[in-house]
């Protein structure tokens, strides 16, 4: 059902002044596996999965932000995704048994040419 990513890159990238703070941007890179969940009235998501060093980051990212008083609901993080040529803003959400999901919206498989089992080079900023 679900697949791991392999390996994860974390960069730092400054983006200029925020409130008089300065504001940073985390980019973030791993390699996984796109998967098809279906539910109960047989409708249907496809979703990647990050752990490892990237699930890592992002659950740091989601620490951060608690302790901050600016986390969102269900413990997600908004995201900048980047899948080949396509890039969209959604959301990724905390897994209890896998790290983050990401969901992959038909328009991006669409463009991508991608289909369920496909390995995809996923790049996210947040």
């Amino acid at each position: 059902m679900s697949a791991r990513s392999k390996t994860g890159l974390r960069r730092y990238v400054i983006r200029g002044e925020s409130a008089g703070r300065t504001a940073i941007s985390e980019r973030i890179s791993c390699s996984t596996s796109l998967w098809r969940w279906t539910g109960a009235d047989n409708g249907s998501w496809h979703f990647v999965t990050i752990a490892g060093s990237a699930g890592e980051a992002l659950s740091a990212t989601a620490l951060m932000r608690r302790l901050e008083g600016t986390a969102r609901g269900f413990g997600s993080l908004r995201v900048t995704a980047t899948i080949g040529q396509t890039a969209w803003q959604t959301s990724v959400f905390p897994s209890r048994e896998n790290g983050w999901m990401l969901p992959v919206k038909a328009a991006v498989r669409k463009a991508e040419g991608l289909d369920e089992g496909d390995e995809v080079e996923l790049l996210l900023e947040f």
